[in-house]
């Protein structure tokens, strides 16, 4: 291990100030141990705070406002879209958020003893980094040695050929927020979740969006049902998605015009790229801690978030998928629990919830249908629709659903599904269920607030009993009166 002179000593460093970084630091600090954290950026927070998911959740709720959406369906209101609507409109709110988030994180490092140090970060051996300060780093060097180290650098959009590294009409997830004007067309290039969700805030404000995704179903990941909903909602919208499509040239000009594998021909006032991100790595100089990144820049870990290197892991966008927020947090604190208190190991298995901010939302827990399928594991699906809901008709919601799958011969609640409004809050009842075990039983014999969507939770249990029954064996169900 190299000591350099005047080196500062810590039990922990941590790599970058995103979610996964400052849980990671906060984690251990609370623990007592002397943590370092370095962010190269003058801001903390990450991509999360400053260009991506909360700028871009706090202009989707914008659009959504002053597209009067969520009055669209309210028989006798009509809501249109106001006149001269400019980015600066959409990103206020924005603007206040981002700079309270800062200021939180900076407060939280702050409460929890964490030193902080602003510089680009590189390894000198797996103990040791080197920060040099300045933008590029190219200022005064410091030296910190850590006993473990968490590598939280997160990732950044990726520009393949035949993309051009630079035009004033394309954009990408960090910079759509520097956009003066809102276009009266935009192409976007990637299916993914920034994709979607970026289609549906720009539709609602009227634009007339087309989507190319190289996959035959947008977000495949997801249930097959909720996949399906989210395409037909975009269709309705306006957004014009094509799949099982890719751009194989580019030609340059005032705007860019795209051709596709299909042998179709696009140009719009933007260009929009989302076609995945690239782990922030390269300048890490990862060799000399005995590390390698694979060739889209991200590090591979163990069940702990442990690298090939055993004092050295890595959470959040810089280990790929699922490259959320919440996720992040997890993991970072996986890590630290398993580097410092090993007698209290997270739980391998923790069921993730996902939470995609389309328009209406899409989100997830537990096990998919296809999954269940691969797996050989009997089950039985029950789906209630928002339109059979109370809550859903005062709300005006034209479109929406929860859907349960369920073990066909237990009951026990296997996975959660939910499209619709409010789907990533949603979602937790059913999150906290899957966690606790429960079964069919448990919705039955709940009762809900009336109306409310939280009753869908019912709904859809029933569904799933009623097409159960004819396949279950005399004496089988597990349901039984209460008193």
């Amino acid at each position: 291990m190299i000591q350099p002179m005047a080196a500062q000593h810590f039990d922990l460093i941590v790599l970058g100030s995103g979610p996964a970084g400052e849980k990671g630091a906060a984690y251990a600090a609370g623990l007592g141990k002397r943590v370092a954290l370095v962010e190269k950026e003058a801001i903390l927070g990450g991509t999360v705070a400053n260009t991506g998911t909360l700028p871009s959740k706090t202009m989707r709720e914008a659009a959504v406002y002053l597209s009067g959406y969520r009055q669209r369906g309210i028989h006798g209101v009509n809501v249109s879209l106001q006149d001269h609507l400019t980015t600066q409109d959409l990103l206020y709110r924005e603007r206040l958020v981002r700079q309270l988030e800062q200021a939180r994180i900076r407060s939280y490092l702050d409460q929890s003893h964490v030193a902080l140090f602003h510089g680009a970060a590189a390894f000198v051996d797996p103990h040791t980094v080197r920060v040099r300060s300045g933008v590029g780093g190219g200022g005064a060097e410091e030296y910190l040695v850590g006993n473990t180290l968490l590598i939280a650098t997160g990732a950044s959009p990726v520009r393949p050929e035949p993309w051009p590294a630079s035009h004033p009409t394309l954009y990408d997830s960090e910079t759509i927020l520097q956009m003066r004007e809102i276009p009266e067309r935009m192409v976007i290039v990637g299916g993914g979740v920034i994709g979607c969700e970026y289609a549906c805030i720009f539709a609602t404000l009227g634009v007339k969006v087309t989507l190319v995704s190289e996959d035959d179903r947008l977000l495949p990941f997801l249930d097959f049902d909720v996949s399906m909903a989210l395409v037909a909602n975009m269709r309705a919208a306006g957004v014009d998605v094509k799949l099982a499509d890719h751009v194989v040239a580019v030609r340059h000009g005032v705007t860019l015009a795209l051709v596709l594998k299909s042998g179709s021909a696009l140009s719009g006032s933007i260009v929009l790229l989302a076609l995945g991100r690239h782990g922030n790595t390269a300048s890490l100089n990862l060799g000399a801690a005995g590390l390698a990144a694979d060739d889209r820049g991200l590090l591979q870990v163990d069940e702990h978030n442990q690298t090939a290197q055993a004092n050295i892991y890595a959470a959040g966008d810089v280990i790929g998928f699922p490259a959320l927020a919440s996720a992040a947090r997890e993991q970072a604190l996986r890590a630290m629990v398993h580097a410092f208190s090993p007698d209290k190991e997270r739980e391998a298995t923790l069921i993730q919830p996902y939470g995609i901010y389309t328009i209406p939302e899409c989100s997830m827990a537990g096990q998919t249908e296809e999954k269940l399928s691969a797996a050989g594991i009997p089950w039985v699906a029950g789906m209630a629709h928002y339109s059979a809901n109370a809550r859903g008709q005062i709300i005006g919601a034209r479109s929406g659903f929860v859907k349960l799958l369920y073990h066909r011969e237990t009951l026990k609640l296997l996975g959660v599904h939910v499209f619709g409004e409010g789907a990533s809050e949603l979602v937790h009842t059913g999150l906290v269920a899957l966690h606790m075990g429960a079964t069919a039983q448990t919705f039955v014999d709940l009762s809900f607030n009336y109306p409310t969507l939280g009753e869908l939770y019912k709904s859809a249990t029933l569904d799933a009993l009623a097409k159960r029954a004819p396949a279950a064996p005399p004496g089988a169900s597990i349901l039984r009166p209460k008193g």
